[in-house]
């Protein structure tokens, strides 16, 4: 069903599509987040949103959150080859086991990034100097795919032993995490998620 659209209230683009995608636009794309826990619930989301689209992931975000743990990477981190399989006949996500594999690769390779640096989101909004990037998109045309900063970010990853967290996928995390503000600046949510940093 889509939603009604607010005619004083302009958006990205982008969003304008079925409902969950609208609120999740409005609601949390952009938002700066410390908490490792989220980290861990969009490093999962993005990974498996390789060569498909977000939409596709959003709608099934809690066949995600039933599957994962709620995304506990401690649990995540543990699960064994017989729970692979199980996953694997489970409609409510992406069934590849290359990415299902990645996810619990990735929880291990989490856990050793907080123990070196006290929290995931220490070591990652290290890479934007603490501060997000605001960037001032006015039309399409100026949308990339890719950063300095997610390339490095990415390179460090893969240095680390992270798996399907490519330079693309990092930065749909930096933009979807708020250390990049990347909402168009006629989008009403551009000033919001600015006033939004620490």
């Amino acid at each position: 069903m889509n939603r009604p659209q607010d005619p004083e209230k302009h958006r990205c683009p982008w969003c304008l599509g079925f409902e969950q995608y609208i609120q999740y636009h409005d609601e949390e794309w952009g938002v700066p987040v410390y908490e490792d826990s989220i980290h861990f619930e969009f490093l999962i989301l993005e990974s498996a949103q390789a060569g498909l689209s977000w939409a596709t992931i959003l709608k099934k975000r809690e066949g995600y959150r039933n599957a994962f743990a709620d995304f506990d990477y401690k649990i995540v981190a543990e699960f064994p080859d017989g729970y692979v399989q199980e996953l694997l006949q489970n409609p409510g996500i992406i069934r590849n086991v290359l990415k299902i594999k990645a996810a619990i690769n990735n929880a291990k390779r989490f856990m050793e990034i907080q123990s070196e640096f006290g929290s995931f989101s220490n070591y990652i909004w290290d890479f934007v100097d603490g501060q997000p990037i605001q960037r001032k998109l006015t039309k399409l045309q100026e949308v990339v795919a890719t950063i300095p900063e997610s390339d490095r970010l990415a390179k460090d990853l893969k240095k680390r032993g992270f798996k399907f967290l490519g330079s693309t996928t990092i930065y749909a995390h930096m933009q979807a995490t708020g250390l990049v503000n990347d909402h168009f600046v006629d989008c009403f949510r551009h000033e919001e998620v600015k006033l939004l940093q620490k």
